[in-house]
């Protein structure tokens, strides 16, 4: 197997994230969509008008105007305050990338990690849903919240302080209610993990999508590859876990029935809770599955 790559820096992957999601027209969130993500209101009580109904006051943040800051509000502390309203309460993406272990894996030298691919995906849809003037925050992401064109190098600085030891998100009290969360890894947790994660966003309540990050050659154990053929040593985890395979040939088809198996499974668990499931390998170009991703943030 090659030797692992350097991640890129966290201003090249900013630079790439730009470039990319300047190809794509920027997130537009359609009327009817913002309605029903702020139909239950504050305490789910309050119901969806116009949007101007107060709904809480919010940390100013890097590329907001300042004609909006609540001068009353703020001089009560020493931070500035904006009087923020239901429409822009729903107008939050919360982002999460894989960092555990299993997402630094790559097959070639030439060809990027998964962590690589999720990372790259993150940015550039945070840098669409950016430029469409919605917030965007990471989940997991010590709660803050980004805004503006200058909000994706300091999204991307945050991506690197997330903890890599959690191959799901965690619970995160400050997500807005009734936000809108794409959440990208390989998601080779097990299923009751798994169910448990996306069952508590959705209780909170959060609709969103799984992206499934996947090297190809996961999919078929490296099928006609000398590499995966005879006696091969497959290791895994932060625990330094492994298994010694006599015959691959052999294993291989209940590994890709198993794989098979779990993947229907994510599909099951994402439709039960209202949100959308699809895979992406590193081999495709990024932009499939960032006009993807686009897509499935618009409109039902």
């Amino acid at each position: 197997m090659a030797e692992p790559r350097k991640p890129d820096a966290p201003g090249q992957t900013a630079l790439r994230a730009e470039a990319l999601g300047a190809r794509l027209p920027p997130l537009v969130v359609a009327a009817d969509r913002i309605a029903a993500t702020v139909l239950q209101g504050v305490h789910g009580r309050r119901r969806a008008g116009q949007g101007d109904a107060f709904w809480q006051f919010r940390p100013f943040l890097p590329g907001d105007a300042a004609g909006r800051i609540d001068w009353r509000q703020s001089a009560k502390s020493d931070r500035l305050f904006i009087r923020e309203t239901e429409w822009e309460a729903a107008q939050t993406v919360a982002l999460w990338s894989d960092a555990s272990r299993s997402m630094e894996w790559r097959f070639a030298a030439g060809r990027p990690s998964k962590r690589e691919r999720a990372d790259l995906l993150t940015a550039a849809l945070a840098a669409l849903v950016l430029r469409g003037g919605e917030r965007v925050r990471l989940i997991g992401g010590a709660g803050r919240s980004h805004a503006g064109r200058a909000g994706l190098a300091s999204l991307v600085d945050s991506m690197g302080l997330v903890t890599k030891s959690r191959a799901l998100p965690v619970p995160d009290p400050g997500l807005p209610r009734h936000a809108r969360a794409v959440l990208i890894g390989d998601f080779m947790a097990p299923l009751p993990e798994i169910h448990a994660a996306i069952a508590a966003l959705a209780a909170w309540p959060v609709r969103g999508h799984i992206l499934q990050v996947l090297d190809p050659e996961e999919e078929t154990l490296g099928e006609g590859n000398r590499a995966y053929a005879g006696r091969v040593l497959f290791e895994w985890g932060a625990g330094g876990q492994s298994i010694l395979v006599p015959r691959v040939e052999e294993a291989r088809p209940i590994y890709v029935e198993r794989l098979r198996h779990h993947r229907e499974g994510i599909a099951a668990i994402a439709a039960a809770a209202g949100w959308g499931f699809m895979t992406h390998h590193v081999d495709q170009p990024p932009q499939t599955a960032l006009l993807a991703l686009w897509q499935a943030l618009g409109p039902d």
